[in-house]
């Protein structure tokens, strides 16, 4: 029998993501990526971000960071151009990655040749040193709301409802939604169904006076579970998903943190 193997770069880098620091269990809204081998860069953005309720998760390899870009979400992307000649590629990288490419994105430099060039890459911020705690503050105060509303983009607020799926030619399909983003919406059914079809999925959201109604498709099905994409909403529901995510991510979250949330929001 045949074990498929591990190309050898990526097995390398597989096992020395092991050594990366993950976020501790305290409560954040969402988690940033820091890419930076300086402990006097990495101690006062990670602080700052800290009072935020951003988790900061430190990397000091930027050939091992595009298997973290690939892995997870993060609401911001913080490369230190001090890393070395792979920082610039890494840029470049981030803005091509399917799950991270509208990541608010800032960099680290020591001049305007390294401005000019974060900036060249599409970095939302740039950060001159000497870094001092009221320029990261300033900063990260300004890419708050922006790093927030990247967030409630792809959370998935869990949902217990019943959800009803129709298409012309079609008996309704009875099934139990699982939770739902802006998106698109995970439900629990018995039906076989195969990705690519177009449905029309209706349910009522909870504490929501309005009906929810979308044209979707189907994305991917295993095991009871499926996945739907959202292709067309009316301009009510477009309008009112959004602030029903932010309050129901909002009541998710201790009030220490939801404070800040509803700073950032509202302001």
């Amino acid at each position: 029998m045949l074990t498929p193997t591990v190309p050898v770069d990526e097995a390398a880098a597989l096992k020395r993501l092991q050594d990366v620091p993950v976020p501790g269990p305290s409560v954040s809204i969402c988690s940033a990526l820091l890419i930076s081998k300086d402990a006097a860069t990495i101690k006062p953005i990670s602080e700052s971000m800290q009072q935020l309720a951003i988790s900061t998760e430190i990397c000091s390899e930027v050939s091992i960071a595009p298997f973290l870009l690939n892995r997870r979400k993060f609401g911001a992307t913080i490369v230190d151009l001090g890393v070395g000649a792979q920082a610039r590629a890494f840029l470049q990288k981030v803005r091509h990655s399917p799950s991270n490419r509208t990541s608010i994105l800032f960099a680290i430099g020591d001049g305007e040749a390294e401005t000019a060039v974060a900036l060249e890459e599409g970095c939302n911020f740039v950060l001159r040193r000497p870094l001092t705690e009221s320029l990261i503050n300033q900063n990260l105060r300004a890419a708050y709301g922006l790093i927030l509303r990247e967030h409630r983009r792809y959370f998935r607020c869990p949902v217990e409802v019943p959800v009803t799926l129709s298409r012309p030619g079609m008996t309704e399909i009875r099934a139990h939604a699982v939770n739902i983003s802006e998106g698109g919406i995970a439900i629990i059914t018995s039906a076989l169904l195969k990705p690519g079809i177009a449905v029309r999925v209706e349910c009522t959201l909870p504490g929501c006076a309005f009906p929810f109604a979308a044209d979707s498709t189907i994305c991917w099905c295993r095991k009871g579970h499926m996945g739907l994409q959202f292709i067309s909403l009316s301009a009510e529901i477009r309008a009112k998903l959004p602030g029903w995510l932010s309050r129901s991510l909002e009541k998710s979250l201790p009030e220490s943190v939801a404070s800040k949330f509803r700073a950032a929001t509202f302001s």
